[in-house]
């Protein structure tokens, strides 16, 4: 990989997938009632944030592959399956963004097909977006979680991400 684009795009979409799963494995320890409770924030609950989440990486992924947006998974589903779902995604972006950093196609484009009309849009941009978008999300999610009385939680910084990730 091409190191002055792949490191950068490793650590943006390494830090939004380990921190969206670091989130969902918070998550996973709530009880039901406030998982679901209403927060006049974002989407209004944890489960409808992190489920929101992962599914616009997925819809996302499969815009830049230019192939039909996968079936949505139930926003009622275990967060085992919010996870199983994340960890595959991010697989396959990490592995486009790869590709396309290897081939030097990171300004290439694709025709977002959702946009009414059609428009095309970079494969860098749009690997920035998914990051961005999910940081935005992730932000709302620590709120509602540190409005919930859940202690120890992680900033949600990149910097910090790495910092847990290099002690192991």
């Amino acid at each position: 990989m091409n190191q002055s684009d792949g490191s950068i795009l490793d650590r943006l979409l390494g830090h939004d997938a380990g921190t969206t799963r670091e989130l969902i494995s918070i998550a996973a320890d709530l009880d039901p009632a406030a998982l679901e409770r209403a927060f006049p924030i974002g989407l209004g609950s944890v489960r409808a944030t992190l489920h929101h989440i992962v599914r616009v990486m997925e819809c996302w992924m499969d815009l830049m592959l230019e192939k039909p947006v996968r079936a949505r998974f139930e926003i009622e589903a275990p967060l085992s399956e919010f996870s199983a779902r994340l960890d595959t995604v991010a697989s396959e972006l990490r592995t486009l963004a790869e590709t396309l950093a290897t081939e030097g196609r990171i300004d290439s484009t694709f025709v977002d097909l959702l946009d009414d009309p059609p428009k095309e849009k970079t494969f860098g941009g749009a690997l920035v977006h998914v990051a961005t978008h999910g940081m935005h999300h992730r932000a709302q999610v620590l709120w509602m979680l540190r409005e919930l009385g859940v202690g120890e939680l992680p900033e949600g910084d990149a910097l910090g991400w790495e910092a847990r990730r290099r002690k192991g």
